[in-house]
């Protein structure tokens, strides 16, 4: 049976949860700790070299940390996941009726007669009982599995590509401007940043681009303020 859907012209996004998540978290560490980490050294050697060494090597690390970060924080999701499944089978196997009764209940809790919550109980756990518990009861299906690999692919290349900006941005500009050029780009990223999730996800979009320039802006103000603690004025 092919699967329907009473809109097919305006389509759910919950699909894309996993990887959008992930891959604006990357981008947005990407623009924000890179440019940071391109204005703190600009401000402390204005040399174009050192600037895009520091650039290039933060973009490397940063990199290669999200999506090692994303994989291993996925997996011990997955993991937890995959016990709770485990635990599941075993519950069933050794307690059906108590199951079954536990399957009753939470549909009574969501508003089902007890009648019509026995009825569906029974339907459901007669076809897969246990993809009836682990979606009913752990709340878990398919779309919204942990899939660690896709989340630190996601990752890793979306820092890559958001983190090139400032890199690309302070080598193009004389070393005197480098400063301004990089925090203006910078903005301007994180503005079409949040539009872009934004669109991908259906959301909002001035929600979207207000959450994700302001709490960039903040996270370099905070690394500006720690330069300027240590003499460097950013």
């Amino acid at each position: 049976m092919g699967n329907t859907s009473a809109h097919p012209d305006d389509p759910h996004y919950i699909t894309r949860s996993g990887w959008l998540r992930a891959a604006v978290l990357g981008a947005n560490d990407g623009i924000v700790s890179v440019s940071s980490l391109i204005v703190g050294v600009a401000a402390a050697d204005p040399n174009p070299r050192a600037v895009l060494i520091a650039g290039v090597a933060g973009l490397a690390a940063g990199a290669m940390s999200m999506a090692a970060g994303e994989y291993v924080s996925v997996s011990s999701q997955s993991d937890t996941e995959r016990a709770d499944i485990e635990r599941e089978k075993i519950a069933l196997a050794e307690m059906p009726e108590e199951e079954f009764e536990e399957l009753v209940a939470l549909y009574e809790q969501r508003g089902l007669s007890n009648a019509t919550a026995k009825a569906v109980a029974r339907e459901l756990t007669e076809k897969d009982a246990l993809s009836a518990h682990v979606r009913d009861e752990l709340g878990l299906s398919e779309v919204h599995a942990a899939n660690p690999l896709q989340a630190a692919l996601a990752s890793g290349a979306t820092f890559s590509v958001a983190a090139a900006i400032p890199v690309l941005a302070a080598y193009l500009v004389p070393a005197s401007a480098i400063i301004p050029t990089v925090l203006t780009v910078t903005v301007l990223a994180l503005v079409i940043l949040g539009a872009m999730g934004a669109k991908a996800g259906a959301a909002p979009l001035l929600p979207a681009v207000f959450r994700v320039v302001g709490w960039g802006i903040f996270a370099m103000a905070v690394t500006a303020g720690v330069g300027w603690l240590f003499g460097v004025s950013v």
